[in-house]
């Protein structure tokens, strides 16, 4: 595999995981080229660079291969963390990364059987009311954190914020009526700010299907 002059991101729009790891290459002004992979038709390129075979993942400019979009996250900001997401106003990272891995397992175990039931317990979905109920208690557990403040360690958003705000919002876009009754205000006060931001906008923006042996897109794209 050669190595990119510029990293080399293999995204999908519309994963959460992608998405975190747009949202931190965007805010810290890291350049590079973006392929847009559709996740029914994999390239070769992907599948040679990872063998985890989805997305992200980033190839940065000496070859290292980076695929968990958290490490991304990471590696983008300790280039360049001019919103400060590292350090937030009332935590450390550490205190950050533990809360992001509760949701990584526990919260993200009970939306994938929420959102996509009949690809797990059971055909008809029956099981899908337990594991939004069960994926509830952690959305109970950020509403309660935000009571104090509009994010989640402060007055301004943290990595956190960041790495959690895609996978709420697609908990949320799974049934947006009942989602909206819920006793959530803080909770949704929240996310509404994260998908009507101007960083939102510019990592949601819609690229081609890469094609093998062509140029992908320069991202971030222009503010």
């Amino acid at each position: 595999m050669a190595t990119p002059l510029t990293p080399v991101l293999y995204s999908f729009r519309r994963c959460p995981y992608a998405m975190r790891a747009r949202l931190a290459l965007a805010v810290s002004a890291q350049v590079c080229e973006l392929r847009e992979v559709v996740l029914r038709d994999k390239p070769p390129e992907l599948l040679q660079a990872s063998p985890k075979a989805t997305v992200p993942v980033l190839i940065d400019e000496g070859g290292r291969v980076i695929d968990q979009s958290l490490d991304i996250m990471l590696w983008a900001l300790r280039h360049n963390d001019p919103g400060q997401w590292l350090r937030p106003e009332r935590a450390d990272l550490e205190t950050m990364l533990a809360l992001i891995a509760e949701f990584d397992d526990g919260f993200k175990y009970h939306l994938d059987r929420y959102k996509y039931a009949g690809r797990h317990d059971d055909a008809d979905g029956a099981a899908a009311p337990a594991h939004r109920a069960q994926a509830a208690v952690y959305l109970d557990r950020l509403n309660a954190q935000l009571l104090s403040t509009p994010h989640l360690f402060g007055e301004r958003a943290a990595l956190a914020d960041m790495a959690l705000a895609p996978f709420v919002r697609q908990f949320a876009q799974t049934d947006t009526g009942w989602f909206a009754q819920q006793p959530w205000a803080p909770l949704q006060a929240w996310l509404s700010a994260f998908v009507n931001s101007a960083l939102y906008g510019r990592i949601m923006q819609k690229y081609p299907k890469w094609e093998s042996g062509t140029a992908g897109v320069s991202f971030p794209p222009d503010p």
